[in-house]
C-alpha cells in the first residue's frame, strides 16, 4: 500500500521524467508532446499523430504515461495532446480537469467505441448476461473480474463496484495486469471453456480472437447508461491551440473511423514483429482518402500545403 506521500512522490518523479524528456514547454516552439497510454488503439493514434508532424517539419514526440498522470502533465503544461480520452468511463479522472479549463476536449476522434464487462459468447448464452448476473456465478468466476494496468479508469470503475458492493460484487477481487496479460488470461480460460468477466473494448482486435459478448447493465455510476457505448476524445492542455493553431487544426480533423482501427488491430494481431507506426502507415497508405480529410486544411511549419509534403513522406517509406 502506497501512503498519500509516497504517491505523490512517485507522481512528480514521472512528470518530471516527463518534463526532461519533452524539453520543458513548447511554447513559441516547433515541439510537440503527446502523452500515450500502452493500449493497441491509443498507440496507434499517437505514433501516426507523431510521423505526420514530423513530416511537416514540427519535432513531435511522445511518451507513455498512466491515464491519471497523462491528464496530470497537461494539467501541469508538460504535455500537449492525449488521444485516448475514452468517456464516460474516464469522466472520475478527466472531469477535474476539464472543469477547472486546463485541459480542453478538442475533438471527438472515434465516436461509438464500446468500453464495459464483457464475458466468453458461451458464459453469456448460458446466463451471464446482465451486471446483475455476474454474483450468481461468483464461484465459477472464482470471485475474480480481469482488469488492465493498474491506475486504469476502468480498474478504478470495477474496484469502486467491489468497494461499494455494487450488484453484490463486494467480496469479488479485481486482477489489475496489462493489456496482453489480460487477453491471454481470458483466451485461457475460454480454452478451458471457463467463465470469466474481463475488461472489454472496441474496437480492439480481442473481438476477432475471442468469441465474446459484452453485458447488459451498465449505469451512470459504471460504464454509462448506453451499455459502455463510448466516444474517445482528442484532449489538449490550456492554451496549446493558441500556440500551435496549424496543428489544433489538423487534430479537428484528425479522426479514427472504427473500422480503420479495427482492421489495424488486426494487423498487429497477426504480425507480431509488425510494429504500431508501421501498421498505421501502411493501413493510410492503401487508404488515401483517410489522410486526405486529415490535411486538407493544414500546412507545413514553414506554411506549405501539408498533404503534398505528407505524399511525398509516405511514398518515401
Amino acid at each position: 500500500m502506497l501512503y498519500p506521500f509516497q504517491r505523490r512522490l512517485i507522481i512528480s518523479c514521472v512528470l518530471l521524467a516527463a518534463t526532461l524528456l519533452f524539453g520543458g514547454t513548447a511554447l513559441a516552439s516547433n515541439k510537440i508532446r503527446f502523452a500515450s497510454v500502452s493500449w493497441t488503439g491509443v498507440t496507434v493514434k499517437t505514433e501516426l499523430g507523431v510521423k505526420i508532424l514530423n513530416s511537416l517539419g514540427y519535432k513531435a514526440s511522445k511518451i507513455n504515461l498512466s491515464v491519471p498522470i497523462a491528464f496530470k502533465a497537461m494539467d501541469m503544461g508538460d504535455a500537449d495532446i492525449f488521444l485516448g480520452n475514452w468517456m464516460p468511463s474516464m469522466e472520475s479522472i478527466a472531469n477535474k480537469f476539464l472543469e477547472k479549463g486546463t485541459v480542453i476536449q478538442h475533438v471527438a476522434n472515434m465516436p461509438g467505441a464500446k468500453y464495459t464487462l464483457a464475458a466468453p459468447a458461451y458464459a453469456v448464452d448460458g446466463g451471464l448476461k446482465d451486471f446483475s448476473d455476474i454474483a450468481k456465478y461468483a464461484d465459477q468466476l472464482d470471485h475474480k473480474i480481469y482488469g488492465i494496468e493498474p491506475g486504469n479508469d476502468g480498474n478504478q470503475i470495477i474496484q469502486s463496484m467491489i468497494d461499494k458492493n455494487m450488484f453484490g460484487l463486494g467480496d469479488f477481487k479485481l486482477i489489475a495486469t496489462s493489456e496482453p496479460i489480460m487477453l491471454s488470461e481470458v483466451k485461457n480460460f475460454t480454452r478451458q471453456k471457463k467463465c470469466v468477466v474481463f475488461l472489454g473494448w472496441s474496437p480492439h482486435y480481442m473481438n476477432q480472437i475471442i468469441d465474446m459478448k459484452y453485458l447488459t447493465g451498465s449505469t451512470a455510476d459504471t460504464f454509462g447508461e448506453n451499455d459502455g457505448t463510448a466516444t474517445v476524445y482528442t484532449n489538449i492542455r490550456r492554451g496549446f491551440a493558441e500556440e500551435q493553431p496549424n496543428v489544433a487544426l489538423f487534430l479537428k480533423d484528425f479522426i479514427f473511423p472504427i473500422p480503420m482501427m479495427n482492421e489495424i488491430s488486426s494487423m498487429l494481431k497477426n504480425d507480431k514483429k509488425l510494429k504500431h507506426a508501421e501498421a498505421g502507415l501502411t493501413w493510410i497508405k492503401q487508404h488515401p482518402e483517410i489522410y486526405r480529410g486529415w490535411l486538407k486544411r493544414v500546412k507545413t511549419v514553414d506554411g506549405k500545403p501539408a498533404l503534398p509534403v505528407f505524399e511525398a513522406y509516405l511514398q518515401s517509406i
